[in-house]
C-alpha cells in the first residue's frame, strides 16, 4: 500500500509503530505521547523516513521541538469525537501560541471539520489532521476533495 500511495503523490504514515513503518517502507511514522520516544524511533527507521509527534500542551511541544521530529501535531484544537479520553481542548489561541513556539511544520489535530479547518490554518497550522469528519461522510473521497478545495491554496 505504501508504494501505491507514493505513486499517487501522497505520503503513507504509519501510526504508532516505527518497526512497522520501516518494514512496509512507509514515508514515516506518527508517534503519540505513549509511544516509542522520537530519538529511539529515529534509530529504527530508515534514512529519510519522517517522524511526526503528537503534543497536547506547550511543554510537550517544546520537547518535540528540541527532538528530531520532522513535524509536530498539536491539539485537540477543537472538541474531538475520535478519542475516548481526549486531552483538554487547546483552542485556536493555543494553536497560535504553539505556532510561535516552533518553526517545525505544525499539524492541527482534534475535531477538524470542513467548517473549522480554515480557521486552524489561519491560526498558524500548516495542515489539519481529519478523522471523524472524513469517516462519517457518506462519500469519503468527495469529502477529502472538499478539504483539498478549501485548503488547497494554504
Amino acid at each position: 500500500m505504501a508504494a501505491q500511495v507514493r505513486q499517487a503523490g501522497g505520503l503513507f504514515i504509519v501510526n504508532d509503530r516505527a518497526d512497522v513503518a520501516r518494514v512496509v517502507e512507509s514515508s514515516g511514522v506518527h508517534l503519540g505521547q505513549e509511544d516509542l520516544p522520537v530519538e529511539w524511533a529515529r534509530r529504527v527507521l530508515a534514512p529519510g523516513q519522517w517522524i511526526g509527534y503528537s503534543t497536547h500542551n506547550l511543554e510537550q511541544l517544546a520537547e518535540a521541538d528540541r527532538s528530531s521530529a520532522d513535524y509536530i501535531a498539536f491539539g485537540p484544537v477543537f472538541p474531538t469525537r475520535s478519542k475516548e479520553k481526549p486531552d483538554p481542548v487547546v483552542g485556536l489561541e493555543g494553536l497560535r501560541e504553539a505556532r510561535q513556539a516552533t518553526r517545525k511544520p505544525l499539524v492541527a489535530i482534534g475535531g477538524s471539520t470542513l467548517e473549522n479547518a480554515r480557521a486552524a490554518i489561519e491560526a498558524g497550522a500548516d495542515s489539519v489532521a481529519v478523522i471523524a469528519d472524513l469517516l462519517q461522510a457518506p462519500d469519503v473521497g468527495e469529502r477529502a476533495r472538499e478539504y483539498l478545495r478549501i485548503l488547497g491554496d494554504s
